[in-house]
This record gives C-alpha cells, sequence and structure tokens, in this order.
C-alpha cells in the first residue's frame, strides 16, 4: 500500500506516473504550468462511470479553454481503456492503476459495501491540481449529476 498523503487546500501533490492509454507513461508532472482536473472512476463502461466520463467529455472544450487538463483514473487495464474511449469518443487521456498505488496515495481504494456485498474500489472522486502542482479542490463521494459544472466553475474562479 502506497503512503497516503495528509490532503489540505494548497498542499504539494505528490509526484506519481502510470501507463496511460495512449501507450506511454504519463507523470503529473508533464503537466506542470497547467491546471489538472485528476478523476477517479471504478470501472470502465459501467453506466454511472460512462454518464461521468461523457459528462467532463462534453465539458472538455470549455475546460480546455481555462488551460486545464482532463485525467481519469481507473484500475482497469490500458487496453480497456482505449475500448472505452473509441466507444464513447473521449478525448482526454486515461491512466491505469491496476495496483490501486495511486488510488492509495488520494485515499480513494476504500472498502465499498453493495447488495450487502464488501469489496475494494475506488470511490468516484475529483482533485483539481494548481499549476505549481497544488491541491486547489477536491470532490469526495461524486455523485456525476451537475459535478462536472461544478469542477469547471472551480477551475474558472
Amino acid at each position: 500500500m502506497a503512503d497516503q498523503v495528509e490532503w489540505t487546500i494548497g498542499s504539494q501533490v505528490p509526484d506519481f506516473s502510470l501507463p496511460a492509454s495512449n501507450g506511454e507513461e504519463i507523470a503529473l508532472s508533464d503537466f506542470r504550468g497547467r491546471k489538472v482536473v485528476l478523476f477517479f472512476y471504478p470501472k470502465n463502461m459501467t453506466p454511472t462511470c460512462t454518464e461521468e466520463a461523457c459528462s467532463f467529455r462534453d465539458n472538455y472544450s470549455a475546460l480546455e479553454q481555462a488551460d486545464a487538463v482532463v485525467i481519469g483514473i481507473s484500475p482497469d487495464p490500458p487496453k480497456s481503456h482505449t475500448r472505452f474511449i473509441d466507444k464513447h469518443s473521449l478525448p482526454y487521456l486515461l491512466l491505469s492503476d491496476e495496483e490501486h498505488k495511486v488510488s492509495d496515495m488520494f485515499g480513494v481504494w476504500q472498502m465499498k459495501k453493495m447488495f450487502g456485498r464488501e469489496y475494494m474500489g475506488i470511490v468516484r472522486s475529483t482533485f483539481l491540481i494548481d499549476e505549481n502542482g497544488k491541491l486547489a479542490a477536491e470532490w469526495r463521494k461524486v455523485k456525476v449529476k451537475g459535478h462536472v459544472e461544478a469542477v469547471l466553475a472551480a477551475v474558472l474562479s
């Protein structure tokens, strides 16, 4: 298990790198100088995750105009990310955190319950990281409806 960081607004977000849907290893520090919208989601092709991914897609140009990069992270392997991107025309990178290293660090890999069954999984969360690599805002236990609009408002503020 990776070291979980104490998250406070304004704290430096540790650098990390993960394999991306484009076949490259992508590091958070690759985007220094731009805002980064980092969203963690449980699984490709599931209804709520698809709704969230498509909402980021539909608001992508506004986020890009605000000089923000959108990056999604899930435990799915890169090939699954590629299929997800192709099927839904997602214009941003998806990173594969199969060993939950980064999810642990952000504190989003947690015990979950569904239909009386307990299991480990990603708790849907989004983090806004500023141009200097510091945490600007966070949303934990995200409900998809209205979420991307709230993220966009924070990016623009």
